[in-house]
């Protein structure tokens, strides 16, 4: 007998689908990135991922944090200092991330070709259009 809940991520009161809209993030599967090579402080997390800014990285690892990818730590230091690692479960998780890393720099250039096609494309349509209405 299974006692899992079925969950189904296309249900909008899913807890499954609030978590795929999270875990969906670049700024989460750059942490977890990140994080998969070693333990970082804030400080290194913030360097490393250019851009982030230090609210938006605080709250992307509480998310994480909640939701068991990664462990914060309290070292006894001074200054105290705060290190985060993956769990196994963000470990798991972060080959997903790695995934997504490998085939955008491998097929970026691809997409890049796909946009300035369909935007040479919509010039064009455009053009016609008011070519047309004048």
């Amino acid at each position: 007998m299974n006692n899992r809940p079925n969950f189904n991520i296309y249900h909008p009161n899913c807890p499954s689908r609030l978590f795929f809209e999270n875990m969906a993030d670049k700024w989460i599967l750059f942490i977890l990135d990140t994080l998969r090579n070693q333990p970082e402080h804030f400080n290194g997390l913030k360097k490393k991922i250019l851009g982030i800014s230090p609210k938006v990285l605080s709250h992307k690892l509480k998310i994480l944090e909640r939701d068991g990818f990664i462990s914060r730590e309290i070292l006894d230091t001074r200054p105290i200092r705060v290190q985060y690692s993956l769990s196994a479960l963000g470990f798991e998780f972060s080959k997903t991330a790695l995934s997504f890393k490998h085939w955008a720099e491998a097929n970026m250039q691809h997409v890049l070709s796909a946009q300035q096609y369909f935007d040479q494309q919509q010039l064009m349509e455009n053009t016609q259009e008011q070519l047309m209405a004048d």
